[in-house]
């Protein structure tokens, strides 16, 4: 079999050992899916037409509301399911089981493949389900054809691949799977500090450099824009300049980690 074939067989088989992981153990990913479904019902219904008022300049309506916080939490729900992929990677180096992958005849790259393509699966079935919920409590695309729903779904993965490496790195240099998920609080904590719940304009002038000069930002207003028929202006590519930048530091930090660590 040539190197190729020995990489994708190896890949697919570490692949279907974290998915049978996932399968199994299940609550991690439930306890972190949980976030961004108890914030989107707590914002719409608890602060809902408020929020709506202040956003829209005219009376109370909560679906606006919806349809602003939507995109946002789409985009928290993947940041929340990667800490998953950090406490993962974590325990496979401190529990001996990468010690015994590293005396078998398998590709070495496979086992961060299995991870992340792992991890990003998880990640949009996390983000359809957060999605089904947006729907029934009243979220609608509006203005989004055919074209523009391939490329939210692309940005979606595209974004959960480029956290999804950091996450790995984050778990490769954690000692035990509690410190992996304390360094990945971050990919929850910037989500809150981005414009998932205000418009940039209405922030403070103190505060809105740290929203705006962040990842999560720029993918929530093309996410946004896709799905709602609002422009979009430059994010478009900053938010591409930040996973492809993120996904590039990601897998060099974690390779490089990976391949250079005895543990």
């Amino acid at each position: 079999m040539s190197a190729l074939g020995l990489a994708l067989r190896d890949s697919s088989t570490m692949l279907r050992r974290n998915l049978l992981h996932a399968r199994r153990y299940p609550s991690l990913t439930l306890n972190l899916l949980l976030t961004p479904i108890m914030l989107l019902l707590l914002f719409v219904y608890i602060f809902g037409d408020t929020m709506s008022a202040g956003i829209g300049g005219g009376g109370p309506d909560r679906s606006a509301y919806i349809a602003f916080v939507v995109p946002g939490l789409l985009l928290m729900t993947i940041g929340s399911t990667t800490i998953g992929t950090a406490v993962s990677v974590s325990n496979d180096m401190t529990e001996g089981i990468i010690a015994r992958f590293r005396t078998m005849a398998i590709h070495r790259g496979s086992v961060l493949i299995g991870h992340v393509i792992g991890s990003v699966l998880q990640a949009v079935a996390s983000v359809v389900l957060v999605g089904a919920v947006g729907v029934a409590i009243g979220f609608r695309s509006s203005g989004a054809g055919a074209l523009e729903w391939l490329a939210a779904f692309g940005l979606l993965v595209l974004f959960a691949t480029a956290l999804t490496w950091i996450a790995v790195g984050m778990g490769l240099v954690s000692p035990n799977a509690e410190a992996a998920g304390n360094n990945a609080m971050p990919l929850i904590l910037l989500p809150l500090l981005s414009s998932t719940f205000v418009p940039l304009d209405a922030m403070p002038g103190w505060f809105r450099p740290i929203a705006e000069y962040q990842p999560f930002t720029p993918a929530i207003e093309t996410l946004r824009g896709l799905l709602l028929g609002t422009e979009i202006g430059h994010n478009g590519w900053l938010a591409l300049a930040w996973c492809l930048g993120l996904a590039v530091l990601g897998y060099f930090w974690s390779t490089s980690k990976f391949n250079g660590d005895p543990r």
